[in-house]
């Protein structure tokens, strides 16, 4: 999944784009309206976090751009405007759920994780390959239904590979749902975490595999 952070404080940026990332998400961070707008209209989102001054306007202002070129996208405000008219104009103007700062990061990945789950989320079967489950609402990994730690971006590689089992997934689809537009993705990037998501799977004896598509990508299947 990947979220769109808005937030022009440098050092606060860093903070939530490492939190988010442990927590095994893309991050893309803008730093204004304008460089907001550009991002909503390149790259889907799972969830927009955004603060409220920023260098050309009030935050609020893009949650309607937000609404129309990203719906399903929950939006979080994150703002030092912490009184209770604001928050109460933040949840007005259509955010999802108001944060204020400062904040602990803990509380901000419960909020980002409880944003994510949709009505029902709780009972949606989990997407089942091989031996392997994955669960959409919590990410959580199980092999045999028995819980897995994988890191993050191995993580990601194979959510966006379980979402499509049995389809070739192309290499720009896998970049762009597993980096950040700041990440330093380098040829071989891919194809490392790959190689080091293929050796845990087997280890696991998850009973799928990831098959290289030569020129094209990689599809995940049974094995």
């Amino acid at each position: 999944m990947r979220i769109l952070l808005i937030e022009d404080e440098l050092d606060m940026a860093a903070l939530v784009i490492r939190s988010v990332q442990e927590a095994g998400f893309a991050v893309d961070c803008a730093h204004s309206l304008d460089e907001a707008t550009e991002m909503l209209a390149l790259a889907s989102y799972a969830l927009v976090l955004l603060d409220r001054r920023l260098p050309d306007g009030d935050g609020l202002s893009l949650i309607r751009t937000v609404r129309a070129q990203q719906p399903g996208a929950p939006v979080i405000v994150l703002s030092a405007l912490d009184a209770v008219q604001d928050r109460v104009l933040g949840l007005n103007k259509g955010a999802d759920d108001y944060l204020a700062k400062p904040f602990d990061m803990a509380e901000l990945l419960a909020r980002v994780r409880a944003a994510l789950r949709r009505p029902g989320a709780e009972d949606t079967p989990p997407m089942i390959c091989g031996r392997v489950g994955f669960h959409p609402s919590t990410r959580e990994v199980t092999v045999d239904g028995v819980p897995v730690t994988l890191k993050r971006r191995e993580l990601a590689v194979l959510e966006t590979l379980i979402r499509r089992a049995g389809r070739v997934v192309r290499r720009e689809t896998l970049i762009e749902e597993v980096y950040g537009f700041d990440d330093d993705v380098q040829p071989n990037t891919l194809d490392a975490h790959i190689s080091r998501l293929r050796v845990r799977l087997a280890v696991l004896e998850a009973g799928i595999a990831i098959f290289p598509v030569r020129g094209v990508g990689y599809l995940l299947d049974q094995s």
